[in-house]
């Protein structure tokens, strides 16, 4: 029996990772071959990488201007296979401002295209809802808030919870944490995520090193600062960063490890954020974009909050340092203030409120079964 063709792509770290389980899922249900855009998650899962999400990972308005050329060559990439290839179904990781245009071009191949992780519409530019109407067969949603949005502007859509949920935890406990990286035990550990795409690990880290060193300053406490490194990020590229003197200790590959045993985080928001919440890890969000994309973008913002534990909860649970906001003694003052036991108590119960509302573990199964379900 021939295998059935599939395109599975995702353009950035947090959607490698998702349609990786997602792949392997599929594979336990279907006899399917399946290409597409990704990274090392969705490799190392069996996907054919046709474009490798690297050369697109980007954010922002004007930001995308000099990633044109990688953009319009991983397109062209994708459709040539396509064409080749005639997947069944097109599954299309987040990632909109690309992945909106490859699905209008997929549908004269005759692929029906699914949207897997959904935009974030209702945040901003919401009238895109419509191009998801028109162009998709049907939404996976991973927030309980969006399934509604989306079926009120005419989307098919089906809520399956988030793919975190029952996969984020640990694998050592803080004392085995601590001892194996040699961190002084009495120490308060704060951990560093300043992102996963070198633009926002650039834009970010200075002021983040620069808010540990007033925190230092302004306390008595002994603090331990870590860095978790994301996947792919070259690591001596990281330390050219670092300013003369002493440098948080760098960890790669044990990120949930580093936020479970912290008891604080300055996180780059996005989908850390969430990771930090399933691990009740109190934290400060942090974003910074061009000032020109942040002039371009409020006009089309339609939330109050911006990190996605905040508008999770639909309250501020954590506080969140945004654009001009984000300097280095208000995200030293903010980490001074979740560090002391009164708050840290509140922002868990915060956090555990988030938790409740990101749906019960499977949403990876959950979102197989309703592609296997479109593949008959």
């Amino acid at each position: 029996m021939t295998r059935i063709p599939l395109l599975l792509s995702a353009g950035e770290a947090s959607g490698d990772m998702y349609a990786a389980r997602l792949a392997q899922a599929l594979r336990q249900r279907l006899d399917v071959d399946i290409f597409g855009m990704g990274g090392e998650a969705m490799r190392a899962a069996g996907v054919e990488v046709i474009a490798d999400y690297h050369e697109v990972s980007v954010v922002g308005i004007t930001e995308i201007l000099g990633h044109l050329p990688s953009l319009l060559r991983a397109m062209r990439k994708l459709l040539t296979a396509a064409k080749e290839r005639r997947p069944r179904l097109a599954i299309l990781t987040d990632f909109p401002g690309f992945h909106l245009r490859l699905a209008r071009k997929m549908l004269p191949l005759g692929t029906r295209n699914v949207y897997y992780i959904c935009p974030q519409f209702w945040a901003w530019r919401p009238w895109r809802a419509n191009l998801v109407r028109r162009r998709f067969v049907e939404a996976l949603c991973i927030f309980p808030f969006e399934e509604e949005f989306f079926r009120e502007r005419g989307v098919s859509t089906k809520f399956i919870g988030h793919p975190l949920v029952g996969v984020v935890r640990p694998s050592l406990s803080r004392a085995e944490f601590t001892a194996k990286h040699r961190l002084a035990p009495e120490s308060s550990v704060v951990a560093l995520l300043p992102g996963s795409r070198w633009a926002e690990i650039a834009r970010h880290l200075p002021l983040m090193l620069e808010a540990c060193r007033l925190l230092e300053q302004s306390t008595p406490r002994q603090n331990s600062f870590v860095l978790a490194v994301a996947p792919g990020i070259d690591k001596e590229r990281l330390k050219a960063l670092f300013p003369t003197g002493e440098s948080p200790l760098l960890v790669e590959g044990e990120t949930y490890d580093v936020l479970a045993s912290a008891d604080a985080a300055l996180v780059c928001s996005g989908t850390a954020t969430v990771e930090a919440a399933l691990l009740d890890t109190p934290m400060v969000v942090v974003y910074r974009v061009a000032p020109l994309t942040a002039r371009l973008a409020k006009p089309l913002v339609r939330t109050k909050f911006f990190a996605m534990v905040n508008l999770i909860a639909g309250r501020a649970v954590v506080p969140e340092l945004i654009q001009e906001r984000f300097t280095a003694a208000n995200a030293a003052a903010e980490l001074r203030r979740v560090l002391e036991p009164s708050v840290t108590l509140e922002v868990r119960r915060g956090l555990a409120e988030v938790r409740a509302r990101l749906g019960p573990a499977g949403a990876v199964d959950r979102a197989a079964d309703a592609i296997a379900l479109l593949l008959g």
